[in-house]
């Protein structure tokens, strides 16, 4: 029998990333949150070791694969649901160019998660003021620039849209340079109306119904 340490912290590290799927999937954990918690529940007392906690994709490949076992009758129709909403906010805020990101856009979205879109303009303000002209109710906060961590947090707007929690956050109109690339792996980050669509029509094409 091996005492292979690599083999182990692998292991440890594919059992958090599950632990913390599952706190995702169940109880709309964000994934910061859920593998820290996670590696608490799996380490227990144990000491810390170096790069134990898994990234955000094993995470979220985790996710996908509990969705498949334990939502495949419902997590299908709840995010074609919070796509089709997510296309009504981003055609109502289609002068910003509007992109979806996060969990509705790569598919692992389930009954807590909600939507997420990147608005660009020339400054917040007119954002602000469009939505506010619009009767629509703010929760104004921060949130960490997508190019990381070396920029400044952006301004995001969050409110209801047909009972579904929106959160918008308000970049600058030069930030849209590249933000539609593909990762190297060709993972895509973010898309906008004419991919969503896309991912809409793709559903139905396959016979996924909409939830009620």
């Amino acid at each position: 029998m091996t005492n292979d340490a690599f083999d182990d912290s692998a292991q440890l590290r594919l059992e958090i990333a599950a632990a913390a799927a599952r706190l995702v999937a169940q109880d709309g954990a964000d994934y910061g949150s859920a593998k820290r918690k996670a590696a608490r529940q799996v380490l227990g007392d144990a000491p810390n070791r170096p790069n134990i906690l898994p990234d955000n994709d094993m995470i979220e490949e985790q996710v996908r694969q509990y969705n498949a076992l334990f939502l495949a009758d419902s997590q299908p129709a709840r995010l074609f649901q919070l796509r089709t909403i997510a296309l009504q906010v981003m055609e109502a805020l289609q002068q910003f160019h509007p992109l979806l990101s996060g969990p509705v856009l790569n598919g692992t979205a389930g009954p807590h998660d909600e939507i997420y879109l990147q608005l660009f303009a020339e400054s917040a303000k007119e954002i602000h003021i469009f939505l506010l002209n619009k009767n629509v109710v703010l929760d104004m906060s921060e949130s960490p620039h997508f190019k990381g961590a070396r920029y400044d947090a952006v301004e995001t707007a969050s409110f209801l849209w047909k009972n579904e929690g929106v959160h918008a956050a308000m970049y600058e109109l030069d930030d849209m340079r590249g933000a539609l690339k593909a990762k190297a792996d060709g993972k895509v980050l973010r898309t906008d109306i004419a991919g969503l669509r896309s991912l809409l029509a793709t559903s139905l094409a396959d016979g996924v119904p909409a939830a009620d």
